[in-house]
């Protein structure tokens, strides 16, 4: 009985072994080339149960969704179009892919890591022989989009024409003029800075200009103000002395109106009004007080106490 039951164990492990072998899934995030002895048999795209010879087929996944890849900051050569200038500019940029020939994928880079050691190469060359007819203003404006555009389209181009050299050193047939099996989606600038050496310098630069303008601005307004006070005191001493000029006037006007008036009172009665006139120095001159006032006795200022 117990050499029965290890026969069984014995086949049901070799089967599930053979099972394992033979069966496997495709996820729908991905596709599979399946190997024979390092050739391929078959490509395997749709998702679900499928299955191969056992131990003598293998598999290679490959993912079908949007691939991104980095590019290392970078420095470019741009030129400034006002003043001819080349500039130096440190790019940061990703590229965005998609595997859509497994097979041509496979016989030319074989994996993900030499296809971006190879368009990052692309890349970079593309972005050079671009940038040198752009400045880095262009960068920073709306015209951005239609410069990443062209080295999109470029970049896009030679993946596509790129051919694949064989063990040999022979061209492949097969991916001749296929390129890399790979389509460009998205190519796009994630950072574009001067250089630390030349942001320093272009940040001093910048600090000592608008600070020498806001001296000029702040002289300008001191100059202003001072015209302005200068103006308003003008104007000031103006209307005082109009004011004083037209006060002087009334006042003669009122004095004159005075003494007329004055005088018509005493050309009507000439006695009431010197005793009028004399009641009044009487009172500024003799005030409630000790005070003691020595006259002659004929003096005109008593005549009326007489």
């Amino acid at each position: 009985m117990k050499p029965l039951l290890i026969k069984l164990g014995i086949s049901l492990i070799a089967l599930l072994i053979i099972v394992n072998q033979t069966a496997f899934i495709i996820p729908q995030t991905q596709q599979a080339l399946v190997l024979q002895f390092g050739e391929i048999v078959r490509v395997v795209k749709e998702p679900g149960l499928n299955v191969k010879l056992p131990f003598v087929q293998s598999l290679v996944y490959f993912d079908k969704r949007l691939i991104e890849y980095r590019t290392q900051p970078t420095e470019f050569i741009t030129r400034n179009k006002k003043t001819g200038v080349e500039e130096r500019v440190v790019i940061d940029a990703f590229v965005r892919y998609r595997i859509t020939d497994p097979v041509q994928f496979f016989q030319a880079v074989r994996n993900e890591a030499n296809l971006e050691n190879r368009l990052g190469s692309i890349t970079l060359a593309n972005m050079r022989k671009t940038m040198a007819n752009y400045s880095l203003s262009d960068l920073l404006s709306e015209r951005r989009a239609d410069i990443m555009s062209a080295i999109r389209a470029q970049v896009n181009a030679q993946a596509n024409v790129a051919a694949v050299t064989g063990k040999n050193g022979e061209i492949g047939k097969a991916s001749l003029g296929r390129g890399f099996g790979i389509e460009i989606v998205d190519l796009r600038i994630v950072r574009a800075d001067l250089p630390g050496d030349i942001s320093q310098a272009t940040y001093e630069r910048m600090r000592q200009n608008f600070t020498k303008e806001a001296k000029k601005f702040r002289a300008e307004g001191e100059e202003k103000a001072l015209e302005i006070t200068s103006t308003a005191e003008r104007e000031r001493t103006e209307i005082i002395a109009e004011a004083k000029k037209k006060a002087e006037t009334i006042r003669g006007e009122g004095d004159g109106e005075a003494a007329k008036t004055y005088a018509d009172a005493y050309n009507k009665d000439p006695g009431f009004f010197a005793f009028y006139r004399a009641m009044q120095a009487y009172r500024a001159t003799l005030k409630p007080s000790e005070t003691t006032v020595i006259l002659p006795p004929d003096s005109g200022f008593m005549k009326h106490f007489e």
